[in-house]
């Protein structure tokens, strides 16, 4: 999918031209097309929103569809058949939604960024530098989190390794974490830094934000640590909060969609204006039953009614004539078209804090972080949660319920930024932090039976896996597999990647 703003066409063919490594310098000539410019022609400005489009592309889109099916936000339709590859957790090595996020990221997003990186650093250009460090981090770890490994510390170099070896996840977040702590100790005073402005597609120039997007990624990454290595978690996080770090206290999202072809927003874009219907993602009992169970007025938002029919996860071979009725998921008069894509919500930053006080800090600002990031997440929707979070409310701090029984503190924060992720990218942030702590947890039973807690995740009708089991992380694609001879041998779906929780 090609995915463009506002920016000029120039900025979009640099994909291309840097993705395919040219090392032509030569001088424009009479013969050279001014819209398709050489590498020499590039800079950080122009490559930079080339990089964000294409990462927006694939987590806005490929696995805002992906996180969103596994998550349970939304099921495919009945009786049709556009995602139930995803459905039944038939995930071969040749299916788009394994290749895309590899086939896009890779070329148009991480070169892009190191582009990005490399000549902001020889330049001193240290705004553009910790915005491309900052970028590059986010991508490269959605991958290392989908895939477990990579090619990372051997990749981005073209011809020069056409073979490059595949890092381990861990080894990965090691260097995300040092790249990002370079880029935030350099001079942002420096008079060879360069005002952003309009280019940067996310904060508007605003460097005070990426350094709180760089400090929220951070603590992010260290809190994916904690069941592979607690120790240093607990040290990265000490460290962080000791430095002073502030954390997002905005959104970190490109929101400059227009309702028209390639300038919408992803999945809008992929779901529906290209496949000309609005009907594939239909509400899922998971999510629903959930919602309605505490009379979560973001349920309109998601799918236009109070009491919206459901389709129980997977169940698309069925014809039963409820499930013709079933909401679809986002279709409020096409203004999802315009939806924003996020990289961390407001709500997760505060989720991520409330994580880290109650791990780590005692607990004493557990509640208010908790309850802002609910907020955030009914604001984000148009809604006030303020109800839901005073005394009696469902949501209330330490008083949640689940099956009748109050969750636990962790639990309660997970159950939150579940809720929290469904739009915005965030559907795969929640099914990689489901496989991080186990919450939501999964259901004995399927969500048609009496007995069904709602809101707790179930194995799915047509599911493809042993009894019982669920999707860990993706196998590596094809793309890669037969053409990298250091590729490892395929993982199966159902392993946890390296911070997973068995």
């Amino acid at each position: 999918m090609k995915i463009l703003n506002k920016q000029n066409l120039i900025v979009f063919s640099l994909i291309f031209l840097l993705a395919a490594q040219s090392s032509c310098k030569k001088q424009l000539d009479i013969n050279q097309d001014p819209n398709f410019p050489t590498l020499d022609q590039g800079s950080p400005s122009l490559v930079f929103p080339v990089g964000v489009l294409a990462t927006i592309g694939e987590t806005g889109g490929d696995l805002a569809i992906l996180g969103g099916m596994l998550s349970q936000y939304f099921t495919q339709a009945s009786l049709a058949q556009q995602y139930t590859d995803i459905d039944s957790y038939n995930l071969p090595t040749t299916d788009r939604f394994v290749t895309g996020p590899w086939t896009l990221m890779f070329p148009s997003a991480l070169k892009n960024y190191q582009y990005v990186i490399d000549h902001a650093k020889a330049s001193s250009d240290w705004n553009y530098y910790l915005m491309g460090t900052v970028m590059k981090a986010y991508t490269a770890q959605v991958l290392a989190d989908l895939y477990d490994q990579m090619p990372y510390s051997e990749a981005l170099q073209g011809t020069a390794n056409l073979n490059p070896k595949f890092d381990d996840g861990y080894s990965i977040y090691q260097s995300l974490l040092s790249s990002i702590d370079s880029a935030l100790n350099q001079d942002f005073s420096a008079s060879t830094n360069t005002p952003p402005g309009t280019q940067d597609l996310v904060f508007g120039g605003n460097m005070d934000n990426w350094k709180a997007f760089a400090n929220t990624l951070k603590l992010k990454i260290y809190l994916r640590m904690i069941n592979a290595h607690p120790d240093v978690a607990s040290a990265g996080i000490a460290a962080l909060y000791n430095s002073g770090a502030t954390f997002l206290t905005t959104d970190a999202a490109v929101t400059n969609f227009t309702d028209a072809p390639g300038l919408d927003n992803p999945l809008y874009e992929m779901n529906k204006r290209q496949l000309n219907t609005t009907n594939n993602l239909r509400a899922s009992s998971t999510f629903v039953k959930w919602l309605e169970l505490n009379n979560d007025s973001r349920i309109i938002y998601y799918f236009q009614v109070a009491n919206p029919s459901s389709i129980n996860q997977g169940d698309y071979e069925n014809n039963n004539p409820t499930y013709q009725a079933a909401k679809t998921f986002r279709n409020n008069d096409n203004s999802e078209a315009t939806d924003p894509v996020e990289f961390i919500s407001l709500a997760e930053s505060y989720f991520l804090q409330a994580e880290a006080d109650y791990r780590y800090f005692g607990g004493s600002n557990t509640k208010a972080l908790y309850d802002q990031g609910v907020l955030a997440a009914f604001a984000a929707t148009g809604n006030d949660g303020s109800s839901y979070i005073a005394p009696g409310g469902a949501y209330e701090w330490g008083n949640e319920k689940e099956g009748g029984v109050v969750l636990d503190p962790i639990s309660q924060i997970m159950r939150q930024k579940w809720a929290s992720c469904a739009y915005g990218c965030h559907g795969i942030e929640a099914f990689f932090e489901r496989n991080r702590t186990g919450f939501p947890s999964i259901s004995p039973v399927y969500s048609d039976d009496p007995t069904y807690i709602p809101g707790q995740l179930v194995i799915v009708k047509n599911s493809v896996l042993p009894a019982g089991e669920m999707p860990k992380r993706m196998v590596f694609p094809y793309t890669e597999t037969t053409i990298n001879t250091n590729s490892p041998a395929l993982v199966p779906i159902t392993t946890a990647v390296w911070w997973g929780k068995n």
